[in-house]
């Protein structure tokens, strides 16, 4: 079994910062991309930061200059520094993976549980 365990949200101010954190643990040989995503009420989860097992970004432009996910592979964790949120930042952020488990050596996607980030004053 796999699981991906996030944790770092909370309340933060307009202006504020917050840093998330994914830690993957089970059955794993390896990994693959590592994503960040969030979803609000009413709307569609949407792709927040992504990372290639290389080092390979890709934001999109509401959050690129204030976002930034990086990852340490030996650990099995991705994090999510979040820089001068704003009210529209407030979300569930869910990590998300592409695992190679141990067996048969197979790709599987992951999900975290969700961590609630709110922006307000």
């Amino acid at each position: 079994q796999v699981q991906l365990v996030e944790s770092g949200g909370g309340l933060v101010q307009p202006g504020g910062s917050l840093r998330l954190s994914c830690a993957a643990s089970g059955s794993i040989f390896s990994i693959n991309a590592m994503g960040w995503y969030r979803q609000a009420p009413g709307k569609q989860r949407e792709l927040v930061a992504s990372i290639t097992s290389g080092g390979r970004t890709t934001y999109p432009d509401s959050v690129k200059g204030r976002f930034t996910i990086s990852r340490d592979n030996a650990k099995n964790t991705v994090l999510l520094q979040m820089n001068s949120l704003k009210p529209e930042d407030t979300a569930v952020y869910y990590c998300n993976a592409d695992i190679v488990v141990l067996i048969h050596r197979t790709t599987r996607n992951y999900w975290g549980q969700g961590t609630q980030v709110t922006v307000s004053s």
